[in-house]
């Protein structure tokens, strides 16, 4: 690179190479369309036996083939406009320290150097003071001004005063040049390697490796395009302003930042729930193969998540499933909706506590609380949706005890609600903070955020052991619109203090939680507090109980031999659950509240 290449440069050749390869990738993505749901579909119910088994075998074939292609032009064309864009800023650079230089009668040589001419007067001789030339290189400048160094000698000092007033003008322009075709050969080189990586193998066969490579190449073009995307992305903005970026794109312009960036664009609040869940279904499907290349236990639980999530997405259920969230970070994340929340009236987001990580139980365990509580909700109102949120890393054991990742967490829920209420099509929606054992102590760090949780109209507090704050009016919705289920078996719900902690296990257990607990309520203080703070089902908290089942005693005792009696927490498990054996009470209320439906509710008195 140098400044000639840089000034015959065409930023907009590549802006055209990428509507070509845009062009290519929606072929492709048309092709898939046509293949598996009119070939294929008419094929399935008109033929059957080994030969049509073999067909529809080629048939897939062909459109993960035809996948790929649109994956991949897709990437080539985010790669190549982002080029355009970003090259285009030294270039203009360039071009204004060339003007300049002509405008001043300076001529530029092809090294970069500027030559200037005569100018001012010597008092002494009563000549003019020489012209010269500069160049700057590596932050030196060398010129032939009288009294410095001519070409060949030792280079002047690059910030010498020349007694020629073309000098530092001539100077200027230099550094400017110089600096415009270094910035131009950085980007040059950074888009070179993400493009040459870009390619398929010799005799295309889509396989796992194929899909890995090309999750790899996502992450390649994220990678050297990040600059554009913070440029051209209201990555640091509100929801909101994301939200109007993205009505005021062209429906090309939306299509090229789903294919090229696919992980940015489905994780990013604002942006309709729709668009996301097309984009998450994208990602997800690499974020699969590049799990498939990984060994590592956490790797091999994380992909077991993704797969039990894109069988989910593969089924069709009612209400209808959206993937709002995927990523790999810490120890996964996902964020799954039942019903659109961009359209439903009634709103709920639940954040999952202890435990909780991106693995085989996600889909049928975790998300299945969200898909219970869009059920219930929309036999009260169907214009419902609930959702499940694991958007932050929920501590796996002892870390339970600490409020780091509720703290940390908290922006992200905060965020997420902030697009909630940005997308939601209906005036004024009902929307319900939900938060189950760990979690309720992130939904309470999020009330303490300046404005609270962005559009929350109720909280709902299940399985708590605090959340951070002693009265219920403190968390921003009113008290009368905060909701507290503790089941009477639960052992979480009664944990206790942390004085009462250290008081009754002396050390003996541990100091933790439940070490007090088995040891008794020898050290109960009589203040009604729990670990995080004043107890949520409390008089003094002052929140609305909710009914509850008991649940199963905590000692489940084996007659005749007690002594192999076990332990079971699953009172602090059931409150989504309507099925038999579980929790259909709880269940019930959780579903009218976020339905706003409270006289539905059936209340019970506070501790």
């Amino acid at each position: 690179m140098d400044h000639l290449t840089l000034k015959a440069l065409k930023p907009t050749q590549y802006t055209e190479a990428a509507d070509g390869y845009r062009a290519i990738s929606s072929m492709g993505e048309a092709a898939v369309d046509r293949i598996d749901k009119q070939i294929t579909a008419a094929m399935r119910k008109a033929n059957e036996g080994e030969a049509a088994d073999a067909a529809l075998k080629r048939l897939r074939k062909l459109s993960e083939n035809f996948h790929y292609t649109q994956v991949e032009c897709g990437l080539i064309t985010g790669a190549l406009d982002a080029f355009s864009s970003e090259i285009s800023a030294p270039k203009r650079r360039l071009t204004e320290a060339l003007d300049d230089a002509a405008a001043l009668a300076y001529t530029v040589g092809e090294n970069g150097a500027v030559t200037y001419p005569a100018a001012g007067r010597n008092e002494l001789t009563g000549d003019p003071f020489p012209g010269g030339t500069v160049l700057c290189n590596n932050g030196l400048i060398t010129g032939n001004d009288a009294g410095f160094p001519s070409p060949g000698q030792v280079p002047n000092n690059p910030r010498l005063k020349s007694p020629n007033p073309h000098h530092a003008r001539a100077l200027d322009i230099a550094d400017r040049i110089t600096y415009a075709v270094r910035e131009a050969q950085e980007i040059d080189n950074r888009y070179s390697k993400a493009l040459s990586k870009l390619k398929a193998a010799p005799g295309l066969n889509v396989d796992v490796r194929t899909w890995a490579n090309v999750a790899s190449d996502v992450n390649v073009v994220s990678s050297v395009a990040d600059e554009y995307l913070h440029t051209h992305i209201p990555l640091d903005k509100s929801p909101a302003d994301r939200k109007e970026w993205w009505d005021s794109l062209s429906n090309e312009e939306r299509e090229e930042y789903k294919a090229a960036f696919p992980g940015v664009i489905g994780n990013l609040d604002g942006i309709p729930s729709t668009v996301r869940d097309e984009a998450n279904r994208e990602n997800i499907h690499l974020l699969i193969a590049q799990l498939e290349a990984q060994d590592d236990q956490a790797s091999k639980a994380k992909l077991e998540g993704l797969k039990g999530i894109q069988t989910k997405l593969n089924a069709a259920s009612q209400p209808p499933m959206l993937l709002l969230g995927v990523g790999l970070e810490g120890n996964g994340r996902a964020i799954i909706a039942y019903g659109n929340p961009d359209t439903s009236r009634n709103v709920s987001a639940y954040v999952p506590g202890l435990g909780t990580k991106l693995n085989s139980d996600f889909a049928d365990g975790t998300a299945k609380r969200a898909f219970d509580t869009a059920k219930g909700a929309q036999k009260l109102d169907p214009s419902s949706s609930a959702i499940v949120w694991l958007g932050y890393d929920a501590p796996q054991s002892c870390e339970v005890m600490k409020t780091t990742d509720a703290e940390h967490g908290a922006p992200a829920y905060n965020s997420f609600m902030g697009g909630i209420s940005a997308t939601n099509e209906n005036a004024d929606p009902h929307v319900t903070a939900i938060g189950h054992s760990y979690g309720s102590r992130l939904v309470g760090a999020a009330t303490q955020a300046s404005g609270g949780i962005p559009g929350a109209d109720d909280i709902i507090l299940v399985g708590s052991p605090g959340v951070g704050v002693d009265r219920a009016e403190d968390l921003g919705v009113g008290k009368d619109h905060v909701w507290v289920g503790a089941a009477e078996n639960d052992i979480v719900t009664k944990l206790p203090s942390r004085k009462e902690a250290v008081a009754g296990t002396m050390g003996l257990l541990g100091g933790g939680p439940a070490g007090a607990y088995l040891a008794g309520e020898i050290a109960d203080q009589g203040d009604d507090d729990v670990w995080f703070g004043k107890d949520p089902a409390s008089k003094k908290f002052g929140a609305n109980r909710f009914a509850t089942l008991p649940g199963p005693e905590l000692i489940q005792p084996s007659f005749p031999d007690v002594l192999h009696s076990t332990v079971s927490i699953d009172a602090h498990s059931n409150y989504f659950s309507p099925e038999e054996g579980k929790d259909k009470v709880s269940a019930r209320n959780i579903a009218a509240i976020v339905a706003g439906q409270p006289g539905y509710v059936t209340r019970e008195t506070p501790r």
